[in-house]
């Protein structure tokens, strides 16, 4: 007898639906017959850059180690986070990109019947992660597209066990003041973990934006999550961190798998810690990409959220449907990120590239829409 083991699996991985990436490159050179180095791939908020120099040359030096496993520790990096953020080793928990925290801190805090609150329009992980161990995620409706955090306060019951905040937003780019937030902080109630998702953190230039990492003290059931995958150009090697109380960085270390973070990774991400002539140049480019990218929104008479990410979003017109103009792009080699499960059906985001490829995808974009 055939045995069904989706009745067998536990019953929210089976509500579940795999997350979704942007369309790699090859897979669109394979279906319409491209060649791969005539396709621009702004899907997926990575760094038009490429990674940084140093980052390289530190993962050509750990090729000679490649036999031994990664230090589980972490040391190095953690040393340099460290001095660099100034927060203490003990508060860093490495995760195989950011993402991985979302689940260590879902794993520690959150049982079957609990639920997290999280904001209409955020990253669709959080919810994935919370329903693997059969936990409502209660989506606020969001506020010009942002959190609205008076609205989410309301939403927190006696079985929240997790906040769930992203400042900035993706895919939105909106953000959250450092009055909201600490006004926020100040009336989540103490058994409540708050996680402050800052993947994007390096690209914001707004004088009221908060520094999370600035707020742990204050706040001991706060966690600060960043991520080397957007500014510091890692995305493929996926190694993020959290950083928070000694004592939940200690909880999340237990459930931590052994080496979840390769050796090539840590290096490459200690070295592009250490390499701040990159990441300023990296944020510059981001910045010229964004104005010439709003202006030519404008120029086309397209609506767009304003953004302090590395991406933006905007609406396509009401004679087309985005997934048409989705298409219309692949079809010229541009890949951008239709939004519709994020329930933003007629918007598109576009990830910010280099000045070729943001002139590439507005001609392209030109002549889906003419």
């Amino acid at each position: 007898m055939a045995i069904n083991f989706s009745e067998l699996a536990v019953e929210g991985v089976r509500s579940l639906k795999p997350y979704q990436p942007g369309k790699p490159i090859d897979e669109l050179a394979r279906e319409l017959g491209l060649n791969e180095s005539d396709i621009v791939k702004l899907a997926s908020n990575e760094n038009p850059m490429g990674p940084s120099p140093a980052a390289l040359e530190a993962i050509r030096q750990e090729t000679a180690e490649l036999h031994r496993y990664p230090d589980g520790a972490g040391f190095v990096l953690k040393k340099t986070l460290s001095d660099k953020l100034n927060i203490r080793s003990e508060q860093i928990t490495l995760g195989n990109g950011s993402s991985d925290i979302l689940d260590f801190i879902v794993r520690v805090f959150v049982n079957d019947g609990d639920n997290v609150v999280v904001s209409q329009h955020a990253f669709a992980i959080y919810g994935l992660v919370a329903r693997t161990v059969g936990a409502e995620c209660i989506a606020v409706p969001a506020k010009d597209f942002g959190h609205d955090l008076e609205a989410m306060l309301g939403a927190i019951n006696d079985r929240t066990r997790i906040v769930f905040v992203t400042n900035p937003n993706n895919p939105t780019g909106t953000w959250n003041t450092q009055n909201e937030v600490v006004e926020f902080l100040n009336r989540v109630p103490d058994n409540v973990v708050v996680l402050l998702d800052e993947a994007y953190f390096e690209y914001v230039d707004e004088a009221d934006y908060p520094n999370g990492l600035k707020l742990l003290d204050q706040y001991p059931n706060l966690v600060v999550t960043r991520t080397f995958s957007k500014a510091y150009g890692l995305a493929s090697l996926r190694v993020g961190f959290g950083v928070s109380s000694p004592e939940l960085a200690d909880l999340m270390n237990r459930v931590r798998p052994p080496f979840n973070v390769d050796s090539f990774a840590l290096a490459a991400a200690n070295a592009a810690m250490l390499d701040e002539d990159y990441v300023r140049e990296s944020v510059a480019l981001n910045d010229r990409g964004m104005t010439y990218l709003t202006s030519a929104f404008d120029e086309l008479g397209l609506s767009f959220i304003p953004s302090v990410g590395n991406f933006i979003s905007f609406r396509v017109p009401e004679s087309v449907s985005a997934m048409d103009v989705y298409s219309g792009l692949l079809k010229l080699g541009v890949i951008v990120r239709p939004l519709a499960n994020y329930e933003m059906p007629r918007y598109l985001r576009v990830s910010i590239g280099t000045e070729a490829e943001n002139e590439t995808f507005v001609r392209a974009l030109k002549k889906v829409l003419a």
